[in-house]
């Protein structure tokens, strides 16, 4: 018999978020809910999934939607009280599920690497439920979850949230289910402890009473996401292990730099699977520079800075994507440190205000430096909520996750220097990941800057910088919540 899939996804989850569901954080280019959608589809090859929903339902059916864009068919209970506990949330699905087994994960979960096609074949087992475990040398880890007592493979108790655990299995929030769990769920009342209809309370019942539930140890990583804190870890197990596949790609933007580009292209060669070039209508000779060191180039004629960037961004094949400068202000040694913080953030940016690595020769002292770092603290202070530090927003240097750039990309339309801190701040309010990291920033080796020849051209610069910032802001200012994070599954 065919599995159903269900996914509670009805709780509020304040510690973690508050301007959106806990189940919409966005982990590796997709949402909590999403990543458990395609684990059910892929691993127990269910084809239609209920999702149960609560706390601002609508965005989670926004979201996902009917289920065709993650190849499944999605419907939906709501459960008017999630916080009163798990069980209210099984029991708003039970109509949709029709009395036929089905396979449950929380909505709120990660799992990296897991076995949980394994898990799979337990359905051709007449057990009464299966719940996935693990063994935890930590007891306040199993503290935060559910202890399960084991005779074998059989479980014989389980404990929700126990003070002083007497065992090391921790159960996770994946389960096999079948109809009986809705039996226990009624013959169940509230915890004593927290007033709630605890799931794992009606298991431990239909445990002691079929001595029919099993335990399934379950391989991988796995993250609970309650906290900021279990959000950053979650991301990072995530991104390590896409990075370890990922494809670097290097933009390269260019206007009149013949005498520099040959020298940056190949800093960067050996360290990308591509680096492409777009040249903005130069007429020195920049193009055929850059396909001699043996990049990829693009020659375009657009309105700037910020245009070149995005055709660059827009092109560029990479998995992550790196921007940086063709003066040579910027090194490729500097590379692996972006990168390193991209398994933490959805953008790395640089910093030029790091005083030990700027080289002999560069603007970045006096006033000049001053300027940057109060910029990027008028951005800090325009998002205070925001989980950010910055010191520079106009460093070019920088990389991004593909995905990333597919949620900011609606919100990049300066043509200019402004395209830098626009960038930062369409990640701010699209609730995505801002890491910045010390850069080496050198002398330019020719020409001169567009942006920053003078104290007038700063002055522009600033101006036009912190124009589109507050024009950003001010989208949200009005109490609407941030836009969901969207990427593909």
């Amino acid at each position: 018999m065919d599995l159903h899939g269900l996914i509670l996804a009805g709780g509020r989850g304040s510690r973690a978020v508050t301007h959106l569901p806990k189940v919409m954080l966005p982990v590796g280019g997709a949402t909590l809910v999403e990543r458990n959608v395609t684990l059910l589809r892929d691993a127990f090859s269910v084809r239609e999934v209920v999702v149960v929903v609560g706390h601002l339902a609508e965005r989670v059916r926004e979201h996902l939607g009917d289920g065709s864009r993650l190849g499944v068919r999605i419907r939906y209970a709501t459960c008017d009280r999630p916080e009163r506990g798990l069980g209210l949330g099984l029991l708003a699905a039970e109509p949709l599920l029709r009395r036929r087994p089905f396979a449950t994960i929380l909505g709120d979960e990660v799992y990296v690497g897991s076995n949980h096609e394994e898990l799979a074949r337990w359905r051709e087992r007449d057990a009464a439920a299966v719940v996935a475990v693990r063994e935890s040398p930590d007891p306040e880890q199993v503290s935060a979850n559910y202890a399960v007592e084991l005779d074998g493979d059989r479980v014989t108790g389980l404990v929700e949230k126990p003070a002083r655990p007497t065992t090391r299995t921790m159960g996770c929030g994946t389960y096999l289910l079948g109809p009986s769990i809705f039996d226990a769920l009624r013959a169940t009342p509230p915890s004593r402890r927290s007033g709630r209809l605890e799931l794992t309370d009606a298991l431990d019942r239909l445990a002691r009473d079929t001595r029919n539930v099993y335990a399934f140890p379950l391989a991988g990583e796995y993250v609970n996401v309650n906290t900021r804190e279990d959000h950053a870890r979650a991301r990072h197990l995530v991104r390590a292990r896409q990075l370890e596949q990922a494809r670097v790609s290097v933009v390269i933007p260019t206007f009149q730099e013949v005498e520099t580009i040959g020298a940056v292209v190949a800093d960067f060669a050996d360290r990308a699977e591509q680096v492409l070039v777009v040249d903005n209508a130069s007429s020195d000779g920049t193009a055929e520079a850059a396909r001699r060191a043996g990049a990829e180039v693009e020659e375009v004629r657009l309105g700037g800075y910020g245009d070149t960037i995005r055709h660059g961004l827009d092109r560029a094949s990479g998995d992550v994507l790196v921007v940086v400068e063709a003066d040579g202000s910027f090194r490729a040694r500097d590379l692996p440190k972006l990168l390193e913080y991209a398994k933490d953030a959805d953008l790395v940016v640089g910093t030029r205000t790091a005083r030990p690595l700027n080289g002999v020769g560069t603007n970045m002292h006096g006033v000049v430096r001053a300027a940057n770092i109060g910029a990027a603290k008028l951005m800090e202070l325009l998002w205070m909520s925001a989980p950010v530090r910055l010191t520079d927003v106009g460093c070019t240097y920088r990389a991004l996750w593909r995905d990333a750039y597919a949620t900011l990309r609606p919100w990049l339309t300066g043509t200019g220097p402004e395209a830098a801190p626009e960038m930062i701040a369409a990640a701010l309010i699209s609730g995505l990941s801002v890491l910045e990291v010390p850069v080496g920033y050198h002398p330019r080796r020719g020409g001169e800057s567009k942006h920053s020849a003078d104290y007038a051209h700063l002055a522009r610069t600033a101006m036009r910088m912190m124009r589109r910032v507050v024009a950003l802001r001010a989208t949200t200012w009005s109490g609407a919540p941030p836009t969901e994070p969207r990427g593909g599954a």
